[in-house]
């Protein structure tokens, strides 16, 4: 596909720049600048829900060489606010692929930009913290940009997760084979990959909005309740929480990344903005109940603070890197949930072994 490039500056909210190259879209993306360690996978990372809002900084050098595979995408459309990349393949080499990114991307809107030096700016936001940012093809001036993204929202406090999902509506999503039980998914935001993993398992699921009443989800008398990933400030999700606290107790609840943050609030736990979040497929996570050490997925910039763990309530999974909460259980509640991604796309496999946890204990449900 021909694209004229065009010159592209990136500012950040302490006054950093960085210049590069147009491969995709022009005008302008504003939202906190993070990035992710993941060599692979950039097709499922732009679709992720739980990147919207944000500007993804990839790590791995060269990216799109691969192309655009059909079903490998985790939503309808491109969830990232704009892509920093050092290098882009204008011609990707796979028998499976539909088109390029850059294709993609000029079809989604969405800006990208290479020639970047990813590496400083990694380093930059290691050292600093994830920042608020600007990608413009329109102004030079940095003061100019500056005062935008001064004003553009902090992700702290910001809702996003209500406006992410494609489910409007109760939609059920039937098991792959023989029915074993049927769960409620509360959908904040979710990646495609996890409904197909509880559905390779024999659940049927009912995905619902992620603000369904708890009187609604238990009209539903499922055999267990579901809490998707998604983006966004956990906090600013009052309502879900308060739904989430009229269903504990009642059902099997099992939740991942935002849907584990909104178990650690409903539980009375608190929740914090990381200094520049997990984002990648290389992250070690010790299994605090067995020893073992799952290599793990991630995406959030939330976490739920271990010293605010109400009694009752347990740590059972720990980041290595930094000792971050990973896990909590609630066993009198029949509740857990994981920070990181079990459904492992793009990633390591290691922790496929929580989704079986859940299939079997909603399938026991189902049975009494």
């Amino acid at each position: 596909m021909d694209f004229e490039r065009r010159r592209a500056a990136v500012v950040l909210e302490d006054g950093t720049r960085f210049d590069g190259w147009t491969f995709a879209g022009e005008g302008e993306a504003l939202g906190e600048v993070v990035f992710t360690t993941s060599m692979v996978g950039y097709q499922e990372t732009l679709t992720d829900p739980s990147y919207r809002g944000q500007i993804v900084t990839f790590t791995y050098p060269l990216i799109g060489n691969y192309g655009v595979i059909p079903g490998d995408e985790e939503s309808s459309r491109v969830q990232a606010a704009g892509v920093l990349v050092r290098e882009y393949t204008p011609y990707p080499s796979n028998w499976a692929s539909e088109k390029s990114l850059a294709r993609l991307l000029e079809e989604e809107g969405v800006i990208g930009v290479e020639g970047i030096d990813t590496r400083a700016l990694t380093r930059h936001l290691r050292d600093k913290g994830a920042m608020r940012g600007i990608i413009s093809t329109t102004e030079t001036d940095t003061g100019a940009l500056l005062r935008r993204v001064l004003s553009h929202p902090e992700m702290v406090g910001q809702d996003l997760a209500s406006g992410s999902s494609q489910i409007t509506e109760p939609t059920l999503l039937s098991a792959f084979g023989e029915e074993h039980c049927r769960v409620v998914a509360l959908d904040y935001g979710v990646k495609g990959s996890i409904y197909r993993e509880l559905r390779s398992r024999g659940i049927s699921v009912l995905a619902v909005p992620g603000s369904m009443s708890a009187e609604d989800i238990l009209e539903e008398r499922p055999a267990g309740l579901f809490l998707s990933n998604g983006p966004g400030d956990p906090a600013a999700l009052e309502r879900a929480v308060k739904s989430l606290q009229g269903v504990l107790g009642r059902i099997p609840t099992f939740g991942i990344c935002l849907g584990h943050q909104l178990l650690g609030l409903a539980l009375g736990c608190e929740t914090y903005k990381m200094p520049f979040g997990h984002h990648g497929a290389n992250h070690p996570v010790r299994n605090l109940k067995t020893g073992r050490i799952e290599i793990t997925s991630q995406n959030h910039g939330f976490a739920v603070r271990e010293a605010s763990l109400p009694e009752g309530v347990e740590l059972t999974h720990r980041n290595l890197y930094d000792g971050t909460v990973e896990g909590i259980a609630a066993p009198k509640l029949d509740a857990w949930s994981v920070q990181y991604h079990p459904e492992s796309s793009p990633g390591p496999r290691d922790s496929g072994y929580l989704f079986d946890e859940f299939a079997e204990r909603v399938s026991r449900k189902a049975v009494v």
